[in-house]
């Protein structure tokens, strides 16, 4: 009878599955931890997101909503899911018996606690419980909001409308349209740098008395950058609140609402709402695994089609990013791509579940291209952050043309690739002319030259599959630029300043060379060329050690404390996107045993069905992508290869069903986590993969389990995935080793190449080139350009500078720099070379709860006359001007007298990048100058200290960055 009745149980939990999958989703998962996903209503990308406000600002309160708050501001239409910046909160409404102080925003006149266990969600769905017995239930249609609010018997009723909350209002307007409508817009300022809500709310009751009630009274309307009101209701049981949005204008947001919530029905439209959701869920079933298996796998399925995001009007109008307004036809419009997040797994899904979909995410990429220059980067409301790095719309947009979603123009298209390819910024100048980002060239340099290579691949595929023979031999030559940066010595992906590994180096340390993460979890991203890879590491073996040893290595990172690395199991970070790929790359050197261990370890012991339930940001659908493959046993580690890797997985079947009719089924047979043999369509399979038209086409895999690994299975090389850089071998750019590179006397350098047998050139200052075949001895300044030849293969050429100092003035610190920022070690203080405009790329000292206090001997004493240093500001990356700037002078280095005392001039406030040269004149400044002499020059400048209340970072240390000190 019990055996009967575990039958009973899962038969009935598969029939509810495949009937209701939203009964197993659970919106608070990603909500507490650092997953940043919020709980409110909306529908698969929707331009609605209707959820309860808890958290202002912090990188925790990214989404609005934290689980951990108790605590509600009030209930806004637009919210970011999984991101690691904070942006929207538009439009927000908050229901109150009696009338909020408006002056007291955004504190307690807004601050209501909730009833935590009173809190419900599903897809579509909230519901909460406020102090003082109001009810309030969410739901939305595609583009509006439905709010149903129960106030208690006999109380007053009263709804804030707030156009103030959350970013910085650069305007808004609020008005009376009726006796039971408002009207009007945000626009505001935050991440988005300008970023517009036009709204129409309506309510099922008329207002009572006056209808706006603001601080200064009853008013019909109120403009401004503060604009705030409540509303007034007589006594009522229920309210009901209908709220249309646009980024188009007002009539768009009426006739959004107009057409998607007519009437009054909330039961309705929160049916609705779910059966909208049952649809897309229902796209890939499973059956079998345990319950909380299902609830995380909907789960995930649910927040991967959650944006990016409807942002068309039911006419077809919308913003482009030239700020006019423009009208999609036959299609939608979206907005919020998180690009270098979705690329690798979100938008590969997309191409199997939502195909016409992913047509119209495209057509979105080209119109941005036409309307606002270029393809997307990190788009959000119409606005290009730049946030991030590479040019990942090529691997969207070249993946879904590969796996024959072809409707879209794609000659605009390649022609849009190529100008992302093409220009020069992010250090993509250097990139093309030298083969990869030097240190100096651009922060992030070795994490850019990766994820550039990998986009060049897939322009290379685009141009291949339309003909574009020239176009795709010129993008698989960059697609090699991997190699440039791999340290043959180490075996790591390395950062190169003119032309040297830059040390010290240890592979832990997170700096501002690597994007969010160190060179373990970058030194494996070359995803399209990982037999060159293997190859270079020393083939297969050599490969599986190396994975195995980011698997067990010590999880300490140095350096850099990045929010993002988490989920640690030894060096791998599976919070954060780089690592993702990682697990299943066992199987391209014949070990697939290797990536189903590693893959069911991520599955069992980094996602759960609990609110902190993600190990990192859900990232706009990435990190719950990733869950669906893996669940599923798939996994698409190339975009724009067609093939997808095979591990077990965790449910007994799952069916995929697709828009065309077709349906492809996994199932397993058996029991254990190693796959022993495997049919496709009652053929056998011998590969480890499966490829994408394969899948797309229909049919049924069957994988037949085992409790040990099966070597017969997916290990010999015509059964391993394959990824290949085509066309000629590119030779790596060799390098230089010396001491360093500004000397006093003799400098030795030496040159030599990552690739054996190659013969290096070298051209000193301009002249003839010649073969070099012994260390370079130099006693001056010099400039050499050098190359490595192989039979006709010729490496890029590189150029590196020595700079020998004509003065022998001698430096010592009082305090040491940030190891990030040491720009080579304090000769560079005093080398006359003046670092850039850009404190990332290392050419400056930086210094944090410190001041900066240097003394430079002059070797003799002498007149000084001038006397200072290089300072910048860039209050966004917590780095301010010093306080002041002190010179002082010594004749022993002992006893210094202090000369003058120089302020910064520059407002603590006052945004952007400001570099200032603080040098006192002293024949300007100071009376008796004649009489200022000293052999020693001390310069001690003040840090800030510690960061201001108005300022994201308050209560922390300041930095302080300083480049050259200027004495004459």
């Amino acid at each position: 009878m019990r055996v009967l009745a575990l039958v009973a149980v899962s038969i009935l939990s598969a029939g509810i599955l495949a009937a209701d999958p939203a009964s197993w989703v659970d919106p608070f998962i990603g909500t507490d931890g650092h997953g940043h996903t919020y709980p409110g209503a909306t529908l698969p990308f929707g331009m609605v997101q209707l959820s309860p406000d808890t958290r202002l600002e912090g990188w925790d309160g990214c989404s609005g909503y934290h689980f951990t708050d108790d605590v509600v501001y009030g209930f806004s239409h637009t919210h970011l899911s999984g991101t690691g910046v904070s942006d929207y909160g538009d439009i927000l409404l908050m229901p109150a018996t009696e009338i909020p102080r408006l002056e007291e925003r955004p504190t307690s006149g807004l601050a209501t606690r909730f009833d935590k266990a009173s809190e419900d969600a599903e897809p579509g769905y909230y519901a909460v419980e406020l102090d003082g017995g109001i009810g309030v239930e969410l739901t939305a249609s595609e583009r509006a909001g439905f709010h149903r609010y129960r106030f208690p018997t006999g109380q007053p009723a009263y709804v804030l409308v707030d156009l103030a909350h959350r970013d910085a209002t650069i305007e808004a307007a609020l008005r009376i349209v009726g006796d039971r409508e408002i009207e009007g817009f945000r626009r505001s300022a935050g991440w988005a740098r300008d970023q517009i809500v036009h709204f129409v709310a309506r309510f099922s009751r008329p207002f009572s008395g006056p209808a706006l009630h603001t601080d200064g009274g009853a008013v019909e309307e109120i403009t401004g950058t503060q604009v705030a009101a409540i509303l007034s209701f007589d006594p009522t049981a229920e309210l009901r609140v209908k709220v249309g949005i646009s980024a188009v204008d007002v009539d768009g947001a009426r006739a959004n609402l107009d057409a998607e919530i007519p009437d009054w029905d909330f039961d309705a439209v929160r049916a609705s709402a779910r059966e909208r959701w049952n649809q897309a869920l229902g796209r890939i079933v499973v059956e079998g695994g345990s319950d909380e298996q299902r609830t995380i796998f909907n789960t995930a399925l649910y927040h991967s089609l959650v944006v990016p995001n409807v942002y068309s009007d039911v006419d077809g109008r919308y913003l482009g990013l030239d700020r006019r307004v423009h009208r999609a036809e036959g299609r939608r419009h979206y907005t919020v791509f998180s690009l270098w997040d979705t690329f690798r797994a979100t938008h590969p899904l997309y191409t199997l579940i939502e195909r016409q979909r992913t047509k119209e995410f495209i057509e979105t990429f080209l119109a941005h291209y036409q309307q606002g220059g270029r393809l997307p980067v990190w788009e959000l409301a119409a606005n290009e952050t730049d946030t991030m790095i590479g040019y990942h719309s090529v691997s969207v947009i070249a993946d879904a043309y590969l796996k024959g979603i072809r409707n879209f123009d794609a000659e605009l298209a390649l022609e849009a690739m190529i100008d992302s390819a093409g220009r020069d910024h992010f250090g993509l100048e250097a990139y093309r002319s030298q083969g990869f980002v030097g240190a100096e060239d651009d922060a992030e340099s070795v994490s850019k030259t990766l994820e550039y290579a990998y986009d060049d691949f897939c322009i290379a595929q685009m141009a291949g599959a339309l003909g574009k023979s020239q176009i795709e031999a010129e993008f698989q030559r960059r697609s090699q630029s991997w190699r440039h940066l791999l340290d043959p010595a180490t075996g790591f992906m390395r950062p190169r300043r003119n032309q040297r590994w830059l040390v010290p180096f240890d592979p832990r340390r997170v700096d501002n060379h690597y994007t969010e993460a160190n060179a373990w979890q970058y030194s494996l991203y070359v995803p399209h060329d990982l037999r060159g890879l293997a190859d270079a590491l020393g083939g297969d073996a050599a490969f599986v050690e190396r994975l195995d040893a980011l698997f067990e290595a010590d999880p300490e990172t140095l350096g850099r404390d990045q929010l993002d690395i988490t989920g640690l199991i030894g060096q791998y970070a599976h919070g954060n996107e780089p690592s993702h790929h990682m697990a299943w790359l066992y199987h391209y050197a014949g070990r697939p045993d290797r990536s189903a261990e590693r893959v069911r370890e991520i599955l069992s012991t980094l996602y759960t069905p609990a609110p902190d339930g993600l190990a990192g940001n859900e990232d706009c659908g990435q990190m719950s992508s990733w869950y669906v493959f893996a669940a599923l046993g798939l996994y698409p580690v190339c975009p724009c290869s067609p093939d997808y890797v095979l591990v077990p997985p965790i449910f007994a079947s799952a069916t995929l069903s697709f828009e065309d009719g077709r349906h492809f089924t996994l199932r397993t047979s058996g029991a254990g986590p190693y796959v022993r043999s495997a049919t496709l369509n009652g053929e056998p399979l011998t590969r480890s993969y499966l490829r994408h038209d394969e899948i797309i086409a229909g049919g049924e895999l069957v994988l037949n389990l085992s409790s040990e690994p099966e070597p017969g299975w997916g290990t010999a090389p015509a059964d391993r995935p394959l990824t290949s850089a085509a066309g000629e071998r590119v030779l790596a750019a060799p390098y230089a080793v010396a001491d360093s590179d500004v000397f006093r006397d003799r400098l030795t350098v030496e040159l030599a190449a990552p690739d054996p047998g190659v013969r290096l050139q070298v051209s000193v200052d301009g002249g003839p080139s010649a073969v070099y075949e012994a260390p370079l001895a130099l006693d001056r300044s010099a400039t050499l350009r050098f190359w490595a030849e192989r039979g006709r293969l010729r490496s890029p050429e590189v150029e590196a500078s020595f700079r020998r100092l004509e003065r022998d003035w001698r430096i010592t610190l009082a305090h040491s720099p940030s190891p990030m920022y040491d720009a080579g070690g304090p000769l560079a203080l005093i080398d006359g070379l003046r670092g850039d405009g850009s404190w990332r790329t290392g050419g400056w000292h930086g210094y944090r709860y410190t001041d900066f206090e240097a003394t430079v001997d002059l070797g003799r004493r002498q007149p000084i006359q001038r006397a200072g240093a290089s300072f910048l500001q860039d209050v966004r990356s917590w780095i301010w001007m010093p306080s002041s700037v002190v010179i002082e002078v010594s004749d022993d280095g002992k006893t210094f007298r202090p000369v003058t005392r120089i302020a910064a001039g520059v407002a603590d406030d006052e945004e952007g990048l400001i570099r200032r040269d603080l040098i006192a004149d002293f024949d300007a400044s100071v009376a008796d100058f004649d009489a200022v002499e000293g052999r020693y020059v001390r310069i001690l400048a003040r840090n800030y200290g510690i960061i201001p209340d108005w300022h994201p970072g308050r209560g922390d240390g300041a930095w302080i960055f300083v480049d050259e000190i200027l004495i004459e």
